[in-house]
């Protein structure tokens, strides 16, 4: 029987997205960060009880847009630390070695 070789999840990338460094695999990771804010921005919304409707409302957008910035599209910085302070949540960014600051 044959031994079952074991990958890293690099590896895995390196493989099928590309190294680090291309632009496939920088467009790849950009896009996941993105979807992480997304997703961290809807659960934070939800553990306050509020629709997507009433975040639009604190934040002057409609709806939809709430619904592309939950998606990770359409997001800045501005965006961001205008959702997360509507919502009374305070968030630090972390910058290589630059280390963490306050988005406000």
């Amino acid at each position: 029987m044959e031994e079952m070789k074991f990958y890293t999840e690099e590896e895995v990338l390196d493989k099928h997205i590309g190294e680090k460094g291309t632009a496939k695999r920088d467009k790849f990771e950009a896009d996941l960060h993105s979807f992480l804010i997304g997703e961290a921005i809807k659960k934070a919304r939800e553990s306050k009880n509020l629709t997507q409707e009433e975040l639009g409302n604190l934040i002057g957008v409609q709806r939809a847009q709430i619904s592309r910035i939950e998606s990770g599209k359409n997001l800045t910085f501005s965006t961001i630390a205008r959702v997360f302070q509507a919502m009374g949540i305070s968030a630090k960014l972390e910058i290589g070695n630059l280390g963490k600051v306050a988005l406000w």
